[in-house]
């Protein structure tokens, strides 16, 4: 089939199609820059932070609960294993202190964007950007595969 065959196609149907089979846009509202079927609900928004935020007491729970079990290791030196163990708990550390950190702040932007509607769509986006770029995970410690 011919290039301007398929391009005439894709214009024919494109004509057929009514506005209402256009899934990725909304018609423009008349006489204004938003559309009345748009709502939000502002407590769905807060729920939906102070659930995210909630994740941080489960994280504490588990940090406590690993350095409890860490106790009485000391600095690992002298022997192989403990050193091993001792780097692994200090990345789980650092790991779930950012987990932890990264609940509570994706949680108050949450809850700030169900407060702050008139927010625009790039701006929360950005405002996410900044926490996935502070909250980068951690290195792999140990445990690397060796080349054959």
């Amino acid at each position: 089939m011919p290039w301007d065959e398929w391009e005439q196609l894709k214009a024919e149907t494109a004509a057929r199609q009514s506005p209402s089979m256009r899934l990725n846009q909304v018609a423009p509202a008349p006489g204004g820059g938003y559309s009345e079927d748009l709502k939000t609900d502002k407590r769905a928004w807060v729920k939906a932070g102070e659930g995210v935020s909630g994740l941080k007491e489960g994280v504490t729970t588990a940090l406590t609960k690993l350095e409890t079990g860490q106790a009485g290791l000391g600095d690992g030196q002298g022997m192989q294993s403990a050193a091993a163990q001792k780097d692994l708990y200090d990345s789980w550390k650092k790991y779930l202190g950012d987990v932890s950190g990264r609940c509570e702040a994706l949680g108050g932007l949450l809850r700030k964007s169900g407060s702050d509607l008139a927010k625009t769509d790039e701006t929360v986006e950005q405002d996410i950007a900044v926490l996935a770029k502070r909250y980068t995970d951690t290195e792999a410690v140990g445990g690397q595969a060796k080349e054959k």
